[in-house]
């Protein structure tokens, strides 16, 4: 029997446990990958603190998988072994429901979540269904590509989705984990990039990722600061704070769109008279499928537009967990294998 290390987690609140179990096998239309290198994200927190009901424990977490094929199931027409490849939040889709039926896999009836719905990417192999799979380019180390499956996937899928065209004003809500991506998405896209921060620490670095402008929240009106700018056509909102959310809304343009990115328990307080006049909107948007992510890693790779990330072995998994969730990790921490 050929064994593998994981760090799992045995029922909700439990810490990280390493463990030595079987190398699992794939399925039919499944594949294996052997995983060299796995990022944590703050949607971990689910599996680590059970946060959804149904979880079967004990699970592995881990949506942002890269990795190479190691061994293909029956009935695997898309991959084959030795490919270098990747798997981020979205794991897989029925093909059968009304939205998969019209090609909106992200939203499937019965789509599966990678580190959720079956074990991720904390071990040294996995399996996932072939269509949850992302082909990562040669010019990509695993270690940069792990985080752009999920951080770098939702902020390059929500801007490209946004309306906005070069040009435009473009303000980015947070300087963080996904902040930092989308500051030097929006630049390359050509947008006129605005990032808003509380205090002068990030301005430095917001510039060097990529914003023409940056805003102070805490000592300025970010909202009316954006207005001075001729509002901002979208504001990607990547911070999880309702309060924060709010105030920057009267910074759109006409038809100008808030997308959120960030799940807050905070409410989002808007005015329906200032949504009709303006004809503004705000948005929810939930990462990418595979195809998506793909189209990630080749822009990424050929823009240079990598995450800041800290690297720790599998077997310092609480450490590195406590340090991205507390928010001390700049910006994205990855597990290597």
């Amino acid at each position: 029997m050929r064994t593998m290390k994981a760090a799992v987690v045995n029922k909700p609140g439990d810490d990280f446990e390493i463990i030595t179990k079987e190398i699992p096998e794939p399925h039919r239309g499944y594949v294996r990958i052997r995983v060299e290198a796995c990022g944590i994200c703050h949607s971990d927190q689910i599996v680590k603190e059970g946060v959804l009901p149904g979880i079967p424990y004990p699970r592995i977490p881990g949506h942002e998988v890269a990795g190479v094929i190691d061994k293909i199931g029956e009935g695997v027409t898309s991959w084959q072994v030795g490919q270098r490849v990747g798997v981020g939040w979205h794991g897989g889709q029925c093909f059968h429901c009304d939205s998969c039926r019209a090609g909106d896999f992200i939203n499937c009836d019965n789509r599966l979540i990678c580190g959720i719905s079956y074990d991720g990417g904390y071990a040294e192999y996995m399996v996932a269904p072939q269509e949850a799979v992302a082909l990562i380019p040669d010019e990509l180390s695993t270690v940069d590509a792990a985080p752009l499956l999920c951080a770098g996937l939702t902020t390059f899928n929500a801007l490209r989705n946004s309306g906005a065209r070069p040009g435009d004003v473009v303000a980015i809500q947070g300087v963080g984990g996904l902040g930092h991506m989308a500051l030097q998405y929006a630049n390359k896209f050509g947008y006129k990039t605005v990032a808003l921060s509380r205090g002068e620490d990030k301005r430095e670095l917001a510039h060097q990722l990529g914003a023409h402008v940056y805003i102070d929240t805490a000592t300025t009106d970010a909202g009316a600061e954006l207005k001075k700018l001729g509002g901002a056509r979208v504001i990607l909102a990547t911070a999880p704070n309702g309060k924060a959310m709010s105030s920057l809304v009267n910074g759109l343009a006409r038809n100008g769109k808030m997308f959120i990115i960030a799940a807050t328990q905070d409410p989002i307080v808007l005015s329906s008279g200032q949504m009709l006049m303006d004809q503004i909107a705000v948005q929810g948007w939930l990462t990418g499928h595979a195809k998506d992510a793909e189209d990630t890693l080749n822009f990424s790779a050929l823009f240079n537009t990598m995450p800041m990330t800290e690297v720790y072995p599998l077997e310092e998994v609480n450490q590195a967990y406590n340090r991205m969730i507390e928010g001390d990790a700049r910006f994205r921490v990855v597990l290597k294998m």
